[in-house]
């Protein structure tokens, strides 16, 4: 399964000027710009919605002087700079940009006075939480609330904007809960999907000849289907990289272990047999134990939601999880790791908290929504860009995957990227495919955009289906809302129209060469391959832990200045262009929003070789980014 999200602009929200009647004493009240959805239209209703259902609410509370925490943000995490590095911690955050104590008391009043139940206040004050009946909020906010149909989903939404008094529509932003778009993020990361135990331990029948996965490129490859490629460019699919395989690729030394470094991750759910399942998936894969204390689930007050991404949505994201931490282990064994679990669906909770504690100087995150960048709502946007203004601030480095459905056309649209990972306060992480022979070496690495084809005729037939030859990969290509941001100024060719171009940096994430994971499900505890952008994303972020360690500092902050100042070192960045290779498979799993065989028969995975519209190349690229992390990477940042 794989990852990504959803951001942009950097202005306040605006709220509209007119006067809205049907509230006694509040006559006077403006509107939030954009809170109700795109896909709540008339055609997609189905019915109202329950006045009596409990449902939860966040308001976000805007910063005082937004445009001067930017402008503090890009002084800190700009090399060169004279504040360069001149970070400030959250408490002076909070008292110089921070919502005030009397806005938040405004709000909270303001709840009380309707009847609503106010719960938590975020340590930042971001978020002001309250609870109350459909009909309650209905009133409090004069809207209606109606389910309506979104893809195989139904969720509630406004039938029209939400409204606030005038008083209160300076400070807060957007309210977060009156419609159901956060039941639509999801963990999406890739596994084989055979039985969750990986190709290579799977039952083999007697007449399958050399049908079991690679422990490394070629060591297995099924003489009996056509050889499309040549000798040595043609193998199956691999087991799942080992922790010493994943660490030779970074070429990461007994050295580069991320001690004294704090990372987190952030999602929903929290695996119970997450340090369990870590520490036998350790043994089984050449990784260490974690030890005492290295470990932290951080849970919201109030638990963890519900009916998240549908039936199967914990058992997802506790896989989520699970890949996420093993990464992070694997490439920094002796970082600590915090994983913060969002209370609801929507994942802005948990990122919100690992900013506001601001114990971890690098947070991964592989969560992901449907939405493009410039389809979300300036409220969603001013609220997710206040979170990572913080954090650039307080000098951490905010990672996003970039997502697993190429130029994001899927078969039926224009390209496109999504939201938040096209913001410019992100690292965005694209994917690689790599091949690593019986002495972890790198054969190849090539960009993750794979082509799918299947035998037929006792000839290799490209796929055909909605979404064409496309079988996955990573996502990249250029906003439809942010400029493009001084650091790619150069960099970037001038085809992405001064715009914000991603990704930046790319790392291993093709399922096909993706690394192991031991993870407890429904069947219990499975070990197979993985892969996905949010791989790449923890993967990337344990290699900046190593990076800070070299330095000896425990935070660098927001990194993609200096990743773009050695873009053209290449022992630090390793350029990724296209490959002629092929890998094939039995029944493997496919990506997530990928049309292609799950069942048994031959398919045969071509190597980046652009089944849509975008494809690596020499220097920058969309599908790679700058590159992948060089073998000296770790060496080169620390001078």
């Amino acid at each position: 399964m794989a990852g990504a999200a959803v951001l942009a602009g950097l202005a306040a929200v605006p709220v509209s000027a007119q006067v809205l009647d049907g509230h006694p004493g509040e006559a006077d009240r403006t509107v939030v710009a954009g809170s109700r959805p795109a896909w709540a239209t008339p055609q997609a209703k189905v019915s109202g919605v329950d006045g009596g259902q409990q449902r939860e609410v966040k308001l976000a509370l805007g910063l005082r002087d937004q445009a001067g925490a930017q402008r503090l943000a890009k002084a800190v995490t700009t090399p060169g700079s004279p504040q360069h590095g001149k970070f400030i911690d959250q408490r002076q955050f909070v008292e110089r940009f921070g919502p005030t104590a009397e806005s938040v008391g405004k709000v909270q009043d303001w709840l009380r006075e309707r009847g609503l139940q106010v719960g938590e206040v975020a340590a930042n004050r971001h978020f002001v939480t309250a609870r109350g009946s459909v009909d309650q909020l209905q009133d409090t906010f004069g809207i209606k609330l109606a389910t309506y149909r979104k893809g195989t989903l139904t969720l509630a939404a406004p039938e029209s904007e939400i409204t606030l008094p005038r008083a209160l529509g300076s400070a807060v932003t957007a309210v977060l809960g009156l419609d159901d778009s956060d039941r639509a993020v999801t963990a999406t990361s890739h596994r084989d999907r055979v039985d969750g135990r990986g190709a290579g331990t799977r039952p083999q029948a007697a007449d399958e000849p050399n049908q079991y996965c690679a422990r490394y490129w070629g060591e297995q490859n099924n003489t009996a289907v056509p050889q499309k490629y040549p000798a040595g460019r043609q193998s199956n699919a691999n087991c799942g990289y080992t922790v010493p395989q994943v660490r030779a690729i970074y070429g990461l030394t007994a050295a580069n272990t991320g001690a004294g470094q704090t990372v987190a991750a952030t999602g929903v759910y929290a695996s119970k047999t997450i340090v369990a399942d870590t520490n036998r998936w350790a043994a089984e894969v050449g990784g260490t134990p974690l030890a005492a204390g290295q470990y932290e689930n951080n849970i919201a007050p109030g638990g963890l939601p519900t009916n998240c991404q549908g039936g199967d949505g914990e058992q997802a994201w506790n896989f989520e999880q699970t890949m996420d931490v093993q990464a992070i282990h694997a490439t920094a064994p002796a970082a600590k790791i915090i994983w913060y679990a969002s209370k609801d669906c929507l994942a802005y909770d948990g990122l919100n908290r690992a900013v506001a504690d601001n114990k971890a100087s690098i947070i991964s995150n592989s969560w992901a929504s449907s939405a493009r960048d410039n389809e979300v709502s300036p409220a969603t946007r001013t609220q997710f860009e206040d979170i990572a203004i913080q954090a650039a601030v307080q000098g951490q480095a905010l990672l996003f995957s970039s997502g697993d459905t190429g130029d994001d056309s899927m078969g039926s649209r224009a390209p496109g990227v999504r939201f938040p990972v096209a913001s410019p306060w992100v690292t965005s992480v694209g994917g690689t495919t790599v091949a690593v022979d019986k002495d972890n070496k790198v054969v190849f690495t090539a960009g993750w955009e794979s082509a799918g084809n299947t035998l037929t005729g006792g000839k290799w037939v490209p796929q055909n289906d909605k979404d064409g030859r496309f079988a996955g990969g990573a996502g990249g290509g250029v906003s439809s809302f942010y400029d493009a941001p001084d650091y790619q100024q150069g960099v970037v060719p001038s085809s992405a129209n001064g715009k914000r171009a991603i990704p930046d940096i790319s790392a291993l994430s093709d399922l096909y060469t993706g690394m192991a994971v031991g993870a407890t499900g429904k069947q219990g505890y499975g070990k197979g391959p993985s892969g996905g952008t949010s791989l790449g994303s923890p993967l990337t972020a344990g290699i900046f832990a190593n990076a800070q360690q070299a330095r000896g500092v425990t935070r660098l902050g927001f990194m993609n200045g200096a990743l773009y100042d050695l873009a053209r070192d290449t022992a630090a960045i390793t350029d990724v262009t296209p490959q002629k290779a092929g890998m094939w498979t039995n029944g493997m799993g496919v990506p997530t929003g990928v049309t292609a065989p799950t069942g048994p028969g031959d398919y045969l995975v071509d190597v980046d070789d652009k089944p849509q519209s975008i494809q690596t190349a020499k220097g920058w690229d969309r599908v790679s980014g700058l590159g992948t992390l060089g073998d000296r990477f770790v060496e080169r940042f620390a001078k």
